[in-house]
């Protein structure tokens, strides 16, 4: 698989397709359009996740900071056990691609 291939139009939900999966550790990709964390919603996982963005932008806010970081291709994040974490935003205009590593 190409991570930059099939890429989902604008009207689909969000993509999330499982790269490899092993004991203690899961990679995905995921492909968002517009979508977000629903309003007062928090991730709270109990791995870790380090998280890459491919391709468009995305703003990601923890619980424990005041401002959102804005993410763009290249921009990648290592993400505690715990840490309260949302999506507040993706382009509406184009599919912002993730790689996901989840780990313990």
């Amino acid at each position: 698989m190409n991570l930059l291939s099939l890429v989902p139009d604008a009207g689909s939900a969000e993509r999330v397709d499982a790269l490899l999966s092993r004991p203690g550790l899961r990679i995905a990709r995921i492909v968002s359009w517009g979508q977000a964390s629903p309003a007062g919603f928090w991730y709270d996982q109990a791995e870790s996740e380090w998280v890459l963005v491919i391709a468009g932008a995305a703003r990601l806010r923890f619980e424990d900071e005041a401002d959102a970081r804005l993410l763009g291709p290249g921009d990648w994040l290592d993400i505690a056990p715990h840490r309260r974490h949302r999506v507040d935003w993706t382009d509406p205009a184009a599919p912002t691609i993730w790689l996901a590593v989840f780990y313990r």
